[in-house]
């Protein structure tokens, strides 16, 4: 599967204004890795038929690995934190969540679908919200 590395600025030091910040509706993803450290990244989720998603913009990034393997995961909005558990969507089942992300995060995320244009290539995830 295919990955677009981030440019160093964004990976060091945008991502985490916008974690910070909440810019262009981000939202902090805290999730822990095969490791055990905990990592966080920011991330739009996006409301598709009462469900909620994750969308993973550049590919098969490190994030996606991590929560394959840990389903389990922390999503922090405006100071509010949820658990919940994720599930890879098919393939086939992308496209409807994909093109509502696109809406949502708009034209900052063209490039990366212009660069991978294929469904397969942006693994999306449905969020089950968990009791603490």
């Amino acid at each position: 599967m295919a990955y677009l590395q981030p440019p160093w600025f964004t990976a060091k030091v945008f991502n985490k204004i916008a974690m910070l910040t909440g810019i262009a509706g981000a939202e902090t993803l805290t999730l822990t890795t095969r490791g055990g450290k905990k990592q966080q990244i920011p991330v739009i989720s996006v409301d598709v038929a009462w469900t909620r998603f994750l969308v993973s913009t550049r590919g098969e990034s490190q994030w996606v690995k991590n929560v394959r393997v840990n389903p389990r995961v922390l999503l922090t909005r405006k100071g509010t934190s949820e658990t919940f558990v994720v599930q890879e969507l098919p393939i086939e089942s992308r496209t409807p969540v994909l093109e509502a992300y696109r809406t949502k995060a708009g034209k900052a995320v063209d490039g990366y679908f212009a660069k991978l244009p294929d469904p397969s290539d942006h693994p999306v995830f449905r969020l089950t919200r968990q009791s603490s």
